[in-house]
């Protein structure tokens, strides 16, 4: 039992982390159909405001105090929202927005745009991998039985999650900025017609994709070393969560990020890694083959 309920915390604890990274992806790539492919490199940039809050506190109090630490990270994770949300915008102004017809342009821009953004972060912090101190009070493990440890570093980003998706929630579904947007994506014209403001909906959406992704960056720096690469290696877990719940459906992106994690996990688990995330894969490609909307589907007025 005690086995069996690890791996369900394991699951939901991956299934937490693809959502943080699937959240931004599932508002650039399912609410406005734009192939991001730099948004690996939005959650590079958010862990490196992490790593950057921690340099510049331990300068100016010449500390490595918990408190420093904890209260340096705290603030890092919305100053990497506003920051990256930030960036965000200035390439939906000065890119994406031309390329909103010509879907192949925008992967191939964006693919590049990825490429710049690994090389200006080798240049600034080094190609090395870089380690970000994690308060104190997240080291170590909730324990429940001898057998059954949770750490407190998993619950914590299960909980950032559970905060990312009810703030999003609340904005897309209780607010008239959300409620915008929503009208934007189903019928841009007849919303145009109705007064609203389509070009800043789409800046908008982009900025707060982009936002959503450097909170996913800031989480990702309790896990382990954060280089260049690091968005890389989620940005195809973050596709598949995406197409998986259905493009524009945001209670689908929360299933698929879970059904993933514990699919992950019990494969892993019952053969080898690298094994359990190719059949992982293969389940994803039988599923879309039969129902291709994937587990929730939007429908949309053209």
């Amino acid at each position: 039992m005690e086995s069996l309920l690890t791996q369900a915390f394991n699951g939901l604890s991956l299934g937490s982390v693809l959502l943080l990274v699937a959240l931004g992806l599932a508002f650039t790539f399912g609410l406005m159909n734009i192939i991001n492919m730099a948004h690996g490199e939005f959650i590079m940039i958010g862990a490196y405001v992490t790593y950057i809050f921690e340099q510049a506190a331990t300068h100016f109090f010449g500390t490595h105090a918990d408190a420093v630490i904890t209260w340096c990270f705290l603030l890092s994770i919305p100053a990497a929202f506003i920051i990256v949300g930030g960036i965000g915008m200035l390439i939906e102004l000065g890119i994406v927005q031309f390329l909103y017809k010509r879907p192949l342009d925008t992967l191939l821009a964006t693919w590049g745009l990825g490429l710049v953004l690994q090389q200006l972060a080798r240049t600034i912090f080094g190609a090395p991998n870089v380690s970000v101190a994690s308060p104190s009070w997240l080291n170590g493990s909730l324990v429940i039985s001898m057998g059954l440890l949770l750490p407190y570093k998993r619950l914590f980003i299960m909980a950032l999650a559970l905060i990312c998706v009810t703030t999003i929630y609340f904005y897309l579904y209780r607010s008239r900025s959300g409620r915008c947007l929503r009208a934007v994506m189903q019928n841009r014209e007849i919303a145009n017609c109705l007064g609203v403001r389509t070009r800043w909906v789409d800046s908008m959406t982009f900025a707060i994709g982009s936002g959503l992704a450097g909170i996913a960056g800031s989480s990702l720096t309790l896990i382990g070393p954060i280089g260049p690469t690091l968005g890389t290696n989620y940005l195809v877990d973050a596709f598949m969560v995406v197409v998986l719940g259905g493009v524009g459906r945001l209670s689908g992106t929360i299933i698929a990020a879970f059904v993933i994690g514990i699919a992950d996990t019990i494969f892993e688990f019952t053969t080898t890694a690298s094994l359990g995330k190719v059949l992982v894969l293969v389940l994803i490609i039988v599923f879309l083959q039969w129902k291709p909307t994937g587990l929730v589907n939007l429908s949309r007025t053209k």
